[in-house]
């Protein structure tokens, strides 16, 4: 039998020998996610919880302001101011000119600019002297009265610079281009009809200064337009027919 058993195949031996038992062992732990690697740039630049957020430069609000300022002077707004669409700002601007020109008649430029830089440092640092005194006595810390106003940039941009310098540019060469068109008489009616003109204004010049025909020009801009406004079928019907009297005159 032993002979036998040992002409047979390894696998088919008879296996006496139990296998080792295996020792306990501990179960294994879960892995931990793999955590990304952070450069330590990148954490120094992350807010901390309470920050605030940044705000927008006070260059860009400034640009803005100055822009939508600048928006607002448009010929529709001139329109409603010639019109009185608005009572109070049409008066307040009416009064103010008015009162800068007739002081132009009475003292020099100097004197006059002066007096109304005095004039607003005077109400300036009365408002100022106020608002620390109010201040002062509800204990409060309110800053600055003209806060909003000191850290507004006023600068304008490049873009409206050009815009307003390509629009006087074309105004000054049309106008020196038509001027040299009637001095050098390209045109002969043309250069007749300015002389008239030049001639008329002699007369006109020696009625009235600079100053006295900006004052009346101010006053019709702001009159003139109402009155035809309310009476404009009228004021058309003699238009017409004066007109047809010059035409039949021109005519003849």
């Amino acid at each position: 039998m032993s002979n036998q058993a040992s002409y047979l195949p390894d696998d088919l031996k008879p296996s006496n020998a139990k296998s080792p038992v295996r020792a306990e062992e501990d179960p294994p732990s879960k892995p931990k996610p793999p955590t990304a690697a952070v450069p330590p740039e990148v954490r120094s630049e992350k807010p901390q919880q309470g920050d605030t957020p940044p705000q927008q430069g006070k260059g860009e609000l400034g640009k803005a302001a100055v822009a939508v300022l600048l928006e607002g002077f448009s010929k529709q707004k001139a329109i409603d101011l010639l019109y009185w669409r608005n009572v109070k700002q049409s008066g307040a601007v009416f009064s103010s000119v008015l009162l800068l020109l007739f002081s132009l008649t009475q003292f020099s430029v100097v004197s006059v600019g002066a007096y109304l830089a005095l004039a607003a440092l005077s109400a300036t640092i009365s408002f100022r002297i106020y608002k620390s005194v109010l201040q002062a006595v509800q204990k409060t810390d309110e800053g600055h009265p003209f806060k909003a106003y000191l850290e507004m940039e006023i600068a304008m941009s490049q873009d409206q610079i050009s815009k307003y310098a390509d629009k006087i540019l074309l105004y000054s060469n049309t106008c020196m281009k038509e001027l040299r068109r009637l001095f050098l008489v390209q045109d002969l009616v043309d250069s007749l009809k300015f002389a008239v003109l030049m001639w008329l204004l002699t007369y006109v010049g020696a009625l009235f200064n600079g100053l006295t025909l900006l004052i009346l020009a101010v006053v019709s801009m702001f009159t003139l337009p109402v009155v035809y406004e309310k009476h404009q079928a009228q004021i058309d019907q003699y238009v017409g027919l004066i007109r047809t009297q010059v035409n039949s005159v021109v005519g003849k």
